[in-house]
């Protein structure tokens, strides 16, 4: 696993591979207007120095927003609809607490089992980087319960007698008082005493960035009208 941490730019690349994972949770329809069927598409921001932003509307009403400035990332996913000249975002609100789930087994690379009495939770993005600060709770058959925290290269370690079998984990973010969210180890990884696990949904990580954001057309680009104070604009890629 990567020693590099799974930043909010992490995140947001995973968003922009990853479209199944970024549905919100409900979708509008789109308003009926000729801009409908022309507006959907992949923009990017451009004429303001230093800032990177992306905007992905989709047919479906859906849409993506990312920008960066700086080691400032900031995302939101929600809905688009078009109400005269105005194409309005609204942000869907994400998740409390993300959902986790085991490595497949491809997603593991190339990995040794831990040394006797070592148990070892990786936590991140499969093939992308770690994730730190995830809170991961060891039960062994017998009961026997240990709990440590995901560091910066994903590793969560706990040292267990070597008579002990790991049956199964409990997983949250650190500081959070959501329940434990419990999966089972798979014996085969039980054994090599080494297992992985990924966040479903990586939003559930970021807060959206605005609750909404209105735009208009100009020129075949699109302009931020709301929040006040944008340069630039929101050119669709060829």
């Amino acid at each position: 696993m990567s020693t590099i941490l799974a930043s909010a730019a992490t995140l947001l690349a995973l968003i922009f591979s990853a479209p199944a994972l970024c549905a919100p949770a409900a979708k509008a329809p789109v308003a009926a207007t000729a801009a409908s069927s022309t507006l959907p598409g992949h923009y990017y921001l451009h004429g303001m120095t230093a800032v990177g932003s992306e905007l992905l509307l989709k047919p479906d009403g859906s849409f993506q927003w990312s920008l960066s400035y700086g080691a400032d990332d900031q995302m939101a996913t929600g809905t688009w609809a078009v109400t005269g000249k105005d194409i309005t975002l609204t942000s869907a609100q994400p998740a409390q607490a993300p959902t986790f789930r085991n490595f497949s087994e491809d997603d593991y690379g190339r990995t040794k089992p831990a040394e006797p009495g070592s148990w070892i939770a990786i936590v991140g993005f499969p093939h992308q980087g770690p994730l730190a600060g995830v809170e991961v709770q060891f039960e062994s058959a017998a009961g026997k319960r240990a709990t440590a925290v995901s560091r910066p290269n994903g590793d969560a370690i706990v040292q267990m007698p070597a008579g002990e079998q790991w049956a199964r984990v409990g997983l949250r973010m650190e500081g959070s008082d959501a329940a434990w969210q419990w999966l089972a180890v798979p014996p085969a990884r039980a054994g090599q005493r080494l297992a992985g696990f990924t966040v479903t949904d990586p939003l559930a990580l970021m807060p959206q960035a605005f609750t909404t954001m209105t735009l208009q057309e100009d020129g075949g680009k699109l302009r931020v009208t709301n929040p006040e104070g944008w340069r630039g604009r929101y050119e669709k890629a060829e």
